[in-house]
């Protein structure tokens, strides 16, 4: 059996840091408290997020969406009062 360890301290590896991420552990800190990797010395926090990677996270649909400033009843009224 392979094991690729990322944590030492904790005993944590590659597998359980990407499972852990697959279910919608993002960021280190979130992964530290699934499964305590990068709490105790500290050394693994690197490997953890570049495990990780860039776009972990999915964005919410509505931090894509813009909303428009003024709703449209109030920009009529400005453009009839204009």
């Amino acid at each position: 059996m392979n094991r690729v360890y990322v944590c030492n301290c904790f005993g944590v590896t590659e597998a359980q840091v990407k499972k852990h991420a697959e279910a919608g552990a993002c960021t280190p800190r979130q992964i530290a408290s699934a499964c305590k990797a990068g709490t105790d010395c500290g050394s693994c926090v690197r490997r953890i997020q570049a495990l990780l990677g860039r776009g972990a996270c999915p964005k919410p649909e509505s931090a894509n969406r813009v909303e428009p400033a003024l709703a449209e009843p109030a920009l009529a009224e400005l453009e009839e009062a204009a």
